[in-house]
């Protein structure tokens, strides 16, 4: 089911990034989330349990790295939604730039809250949707073809919303103005994302390899701040995660679903110039 199928993209550029992930069959979103039914669009943290790895042999290797993979990007997403504050069933959140939906079917886990998630791709909203149903969460979880810089949703709707490494394709100044109208008074706010660090300069060849790869344009970590502080967002929480992702890409470096981008992460985190930031802000 698609919501919204009169969907039409603001600018030539969302077209293409629309075209983009409408086209997207990736093994590495989609083989990792075959392995619990819980398909994301981001990276992982935590350190990689090797045991497992080991334990499975060289014939299980492959199966053992992936499900390994997917633990970190599980971890990931559990880590943003424990940033979300006290929420409950009572309670409405947005999932702006939702892809397939794993981290908007985890928050109704957790929380018991309705969620809706927003995406300019017909293609990923029709997956989420499905898999909605499959769950029998379609009345919880619904995910809408519409863009997050401008959803229609009804002013101070949502207790929380969160970006999960989805910033990168808009303006911040007016994604921040679209999610504090959004918020209600109080609510909170949480993004994981890639940014390059302002003390480096420009961005670096490894971080303007990676905005090719993804047909993305990565912000610098100060616009994060000065765009929350001109939309009545207040930084809470900040937690630096650069350290954290390395071993997932390490060992997707390594694996059969590495797409070849890896490399411009790992330098880029390497040398300084990229850094992997939670920021969790309050609509004041």
């Amino acid at each position: 089911m698609t919501i919204a199928s009169d969907y039409r993209h603001a600018s030539d550029y969302q077209h293409d990034v629309a075209s983009y992930w409408n086209a997207e069959r990736n093994p590495v979103n989609l083989r990792l989330g075959d392995v619990s039914g819980i398909y994301h669009h981001h990276y992982g943290i935590g350190e990689v349990d090797r045991s497992a790895i080991d334990a499975a042999g060289e014939a299980g290797r492959e199966e053992a790295v992936i499900a390994e993979l997917h633990r970190l990007e599980n971890a990931q997403a559990r880590l943003l939604l424990d940033n979300l504050g006290d929420l409950g069933a009572g309670d409405r959140v947005l999932d702006a730039g939702s892809g397939r939906g794993g981290t908007s079917f985890m928050a109704n886990t957790a929380f018991g809250c309705r969620v809706d998630g927003v995406s300019i791709s017909r293609a990923q909203v029709d997956f989420a949707n499905g898999q909605a149903a499959e769950r029998g969460v379609a009345g919880e979880v619904r995910f809408h073809l519409k863009n997050m810089l401008d959803t229609g949703f009804e002013a101070g709707a949502f207790q929380a919303v969160w970006n999960n490494e989805s910033t990168m394709y808009v303006v911040l100044d007016d994604l921040f103005a679209a999610h504090s109208r959004l918020l209600a008074r109080g609510g909170r706010y949480v993004t994981i994302t890639g940014c390059y660090n302002d003390v480096y300069g420009l961005p670096s060849k490894a971080v303007s390899s990676i905005n090719a790869h993804y047909v993305c344009d990565i912000h610098p970590r100060s616009g994060y701040f000065r765009a929350m502080a001109a939309n009545r967002l207040v930084p809470v929480s900040v937690i630096d995660l650069t350290a954290a992702t390395i071993p997932y890409w390490e060992l997707r470096r390594t694996s059969s679903v590495a797409t070849g981008i890896e490399d411009a992460f790992l330098e880029a985190y390497h040398d300084g110039s990229f850094q992997y930031l939670l920021i969790a802000a309050d609509r004041v």
